[in-house]
This record gives C-alpha cells, sequence and structure tokens, in this order.
C-alpha cells in the first residue's frame, strides 16, 4: 500500500485551559481523494485542521503529511504542501490587485519571472478570473474573493487543498461554482479535504465522509454509506440531503436498492418506474 498524503495516528489535542477537543483520531487520506469533513460545531474539525496545517501540534499522537511530521517541519514549508482556504475569503487577502494577491506565495518560495508568470496565470485560469488580475480584490463579490483566495493556493502548486466552509454566504450558483473547482482540482490530481455544514451540496462530490462528534470520529465511509444511516446521524445532529431522506422513503414503492444523492438520480428512477409500469401503445 502506497504512503498517505494524510496521515493521522492517534492523535489527541487538549487547549491550554485543559479542554480535550480531540480524542485518539485516527485518519489515512491516500493521494487525489476528494474527501468530506461534516460535524456539528464545537465537534473537532476546526481544531483538526489547525493540526494537520501545522498551527497546532499534537498533545498525543502524530500528523504526518506527504511524509513529514508536522512536529519537525515549519508551518511555511507545511504550506507550500497543503493549501488551506479559509472560510472568509476576506480574511486572506491583503493585495492591491489580483495578480500581486496570486503571486505572493510564488515569489515568498523564490519563483520569478516566467515561472512566476505561468503559474499565476495557470491558477487564474482554472477559476476563471484570467481577465481579472488587475482588479482589486476587494471589490469583488464574495464568490470571486473566495476564488482569487483558491488561485492563491493553487499558485503554489500544493499536493493537497483544504476548504473550509468554502460555500460560507454563497448563493447557490455560487456554491457550485467553488464545488467544480475543487473537482476539477481532483481530476487533475490534486487531494482534496472539505470541510462544510452543506449536506446536498457535499454529497454531489465527495466519495467519502468523515463525521465528528465530540472530539471523535462517528463515521468514516463512502458518502451514500453514511447518508444511508439517518437513524445514527441523529447522534450528530446531522440531516442526510432532502433528497436522500425522500429516496429513503420511496424505497420499497420504487424498489430503490441504493442511496439517492441527487435529484437526477431519483427523476431517473421514477421514470424508469413509470415506463415498466405503464401499459404498451402497441
Amino acid at each position: 500500500m502506497s504512503e498517505p498524503v494524510i496521515l493521522v495516528e492517534n492523535l489527541s489535542f487538549t487547549y491550554a485551559g485543559g479542554f480535550q477537543a480531540l480524542k485518539d483520531i485516527n485518519i489515512r487520506i491516500e493521494e487525489n481523494e476528494f474527501v468530506g469533513i461534516i460535524g456539528q460545531n464545537g465537534a473537532g474539525k476546526s481544531t483538526l485542521l489547525k493540526n494537520i496545517i501545522g498551527l497546532l501540534k499534537p498533545t498525543e499522537g502524530r500528523v504526518v503529511i506527504v511524509g513529514n511530521d508536522t512536529r519537525d517541519i515549519p508551518v511555511s514549508k507545511l504550506s507550500i504542501r497543503v493549501g488551506f482556504v479559509l472560510q472568509n475569503p476576506d480574511l486572506q487577502l491583503f493585495a492591491d490587485t489580483i495578480r500581486e494577491e496570486v503571486a505572493f506565495g510564488p515569489l515568498n518560495m523564490g519563483i520569478k519571472g516566467k515561472e512566476l508568470d505561468e503559474r499565476v496565470d495557470s491558477a487564474l485560469e482554472t477559476v476563471g478570473l484570467e481577465d481579472n488580475k488587475k482588479d482589486f480584490p476587494l471589490a469583488l463579490s464574495k464568490g470571486e474573493r473566495a476564488k482569487i483566495v483558491i488561485a492563491s493556493v493553487l499558485a503554489m502548486d500544493p499536493e493537497i487543498i483544504i476548504l473550509d466552509e468554502p460555500t460560507c454566504g454563497q448563493d447557490y450558483h455560487g456554491c457550485h461554482q467553488i464545488m467544480a473547482i475543487a473537482r476539477n482540482l481532483r481530476e487533475a490530481g490534486k487531494t482534496i479535504v472539505v470541510v462544510t455544514h452543506h449536506m446536498s451540496l457535499i454529497a454531489g462530490y465527495a466519495e467519502r465522509l468523515i463525521v465528528f462528534r465530540d472530539g471523535g470520529i462517528f463515521m468514516d465511509d463512502k458518502v451514500g454509506n453514511v447518508f444511508s444511516r439517518p437513524d445514527e446521524l441523529i447522534n450528530t445532529h446531522i440531516k442526510p440531503p432532502h433528497i436522500t431522506r425522500m429516496g429513503l422513503m420511496l424505497k420499497d414503492t420504487l424498489d430503490i436498492d441504493e442511496t439517492i444523492l441527487s435529484e437526477s438520480r431519483l427523476g431517473d428512477i421514477v421514470l424508469s418506474r413509470v415506463k415498466k409500469t405503464s401499459p404498451n401503445p402497441n
């Protein structure tokens, strides 16, 4: 078995005041996975992320990122391997133009000239902002500001990209734009980790869900397997997407043998059943 890009072994973390936020966490994320992390507020998600990106160090256990123990590598070097996008893009924006913003990380890595231009251009093209290089970042919409931060991360070419509530405050179109960018990055070879409270959205993009509860892992399974257990998810104050719950209610009526994760899939099943039961006009 190949070495995972994120390895969390027996991780526990206790804050200075004595509050234990994480309890014996074990996670293995392989290269090129798309993983969603869900759980109610205070379940430990943010503390886990801070341990992964090196801002916090484990009280017990260890976190290994692309073969590097986070205890042994500076945050500045770890940020080259793990790109982190905060839920509020304004906290990561400071430059006068979008180009300067996206170029900042690579410049601090010592990248200049043609390679720098290529990285900036490629990152902006990926998020659809290639024509906005000279714009003032904070003058753009929140959805576009989030894209700037993603581009800034991409320009550093990390193996792993973590998005913390990337769709917070976005409208329907903006949510799907950002998640589509994440999906495209996964298809380009990146490992994607998304923390979110948006169940119907993550159901359409992630392949695996890690469910947190009270500082521990409550479930870790394929998306369909997690959302097919609503009676257990009640313990985490999480409800499966509406369309999944509808599919479960119609399971016997429509003879459904899968977990429904999208409206289009349920529609296809209903149409197929209607065709089977409709009288043949011939």
